[in-house]
Formats: C-alpha cells, structure tokens, sequence
C-alpha cells in the first residue's frame, strides 16, 4: 500500500481556505499579517473558515515578530487568545518560543500548551532558530499534543537544511524525535523525491501556493500541482 503524503497550506482568509481544499490540501494553517512571518488570527476568520471547510485547521499563536513570547504581559495575552480562538472553533494549533539565548522557552511553552487542554500542536520554525536542536526537541519531549516539527532544517531554508532533515528523520522514534517532521521554508518541488526518500511525509507550502505572491490568492491550481507530485511520488510501504 502506499502512504499519503500530508499537505499544509497557508490561508489568510476564507478565500484560501477554499482554494486549499479544492486543490487537495490536507490541512491548513491558519495566519495574518505574513510581512512578520505569520501572527495570530483574528477569532472571526478562524470561525469563518472553520464554517467553510471541512480539513483539518491548525491556528498560529504568535502575536508579535521574532520568537519570544512577550514578557510576563505578552504571555498572559496569548493565553487570552488561545481560549477566544478554541471558542470560535479552533483544535489544533502552531506554536514556540525561544529565550535569548536561543533556548526553547519551556515555561511559556508549558503555559501555552496548558491552556490548550490536550489539543494537537505543531512546534513551528523556531526551531531553526535554536541553538541546539537536539537539545530543544529533548525539553519539549513528553509535552501533551505535540505531534509535530515544522522545520526548514536551516533557518535559511530548506536548501541549506535538508541533510539536517534527512538526519534527524532517520533518528525517528528516539526520545525527542518521535513526532512528524513537516517540512516547510524555501520548499520546492525539487526537494520532493530526496524528502520522501528519507521518509519525511509532511510538506508545508504558502508562497508556492500563491503564484501572484503573498498579495494575491491561494492558486487551486498550484496546490493541486503539489498534491499529484506528492501522490505521484509518494513513499511505497511493503505488504504483509
């Protein structure tokens, strides 16, 4: 049998969020204001798009640029939002935080992920950020919902990170390394057949998805380009 890959793409609006299903999108993740990399939602565009498709939807908890959790204040803010966004609808989300010194933030972490209440979560790239990832994905090891790495393996991007990706996907299953790589940052669909060879199943697109660039839509048709290479090349699992 042969195993789907899974595809996430960025919506801005309902309009993308459409866009995304139609063009065989598995999941989205839901962001504003990408000139910062991508912020929170407002709560009304997350209902309204949790009322106009029917994939799976994570929603990013970020409120400002870079990734520090924003003080003592800044921190109690984004436990608000976390609860107004899982009344408008909101299971899954995007979240991480590093300290100065490039360490994963585990206390704003913990905070965050306890206001969630056992719902799925994806680490976003702040872990290319780090100064030691093995070091971060050990700490953020056991944190319930945590069941996936969205990572460019280099904060460069994917051209840069990819023998990182390659390794780390072959440490799977150890303690740190047990959840999903979704690779994303620089993504092409020439990286494709080396990213499935390592077995890595898990792409994240948002420019890729807009050939008019971030001022323009989510092209169905871009996605749907993704989704036959994604299927045309995926990963053959041995019978029996």
């Amino acid at each position: 049998m042969s195993m789907r890959a899974v595809l996430e793409v960025i919506a801005l609006d309902v309009e993308d969020a459409v866009a995304a299903q139609a063009g065989g999108a598995d999941r989205l993740e839901l962001v504003t204001d990408m000139a910062a990399d991508g912020l929170t939602p407002p709560a009304r565009t997350v209902a309204g798009i949790r009322a106009a498709v029917d994939i799976p939807l994570r929603v990013m908890l970020r409120l400002a640029d870079g990734f520090g959790a924003g003080g003592a204040q800044g921190l109690d803010r984004l436990v608000g939002v976390a609860g107004e966004l899982r009344a408008a609808g909101a299971e899954e989300f995007v979240l991480g935080f590093l300290d100065a010194r490039g360490g994963v933030d585990l206390a704003a972490v913990e905070r965050v992920v306890g206001e969630l209440d056992g719902c799925r979560w994806t680490f976003h790239r702040a872990i290319d950020r780090a100064g030691d990832r093995d070091t971060l994905r050990r700490r953020l090891d056991g944190l319930p919902g945590l069941d996936t790495y969205l990572t460019a393996g280099a904060a460069s991007g994917v051209d840069d990170g990819l023998p990182t990706l390659v390794a780390e996907a072959a440490r799977g299953g150890e303690p740190g390394y047990e959840q999903q790589i979704m690779v994303g940052g620089g993504l092409r669909l020439d990286h494709v057949p080396a990213l499935l060879a390592a077995r890595i199943d898990a792409f994240h697109i948002g420019g890729a998805a807009r050939p008019g660039g971030w001022d323009g839509p989510v092209s169905v048709e871009a996605v749907a380009q993704w989704r036959a290479v994604l299927d045309g090349a995926a990963v053959r699992q041995p019978t029996g």
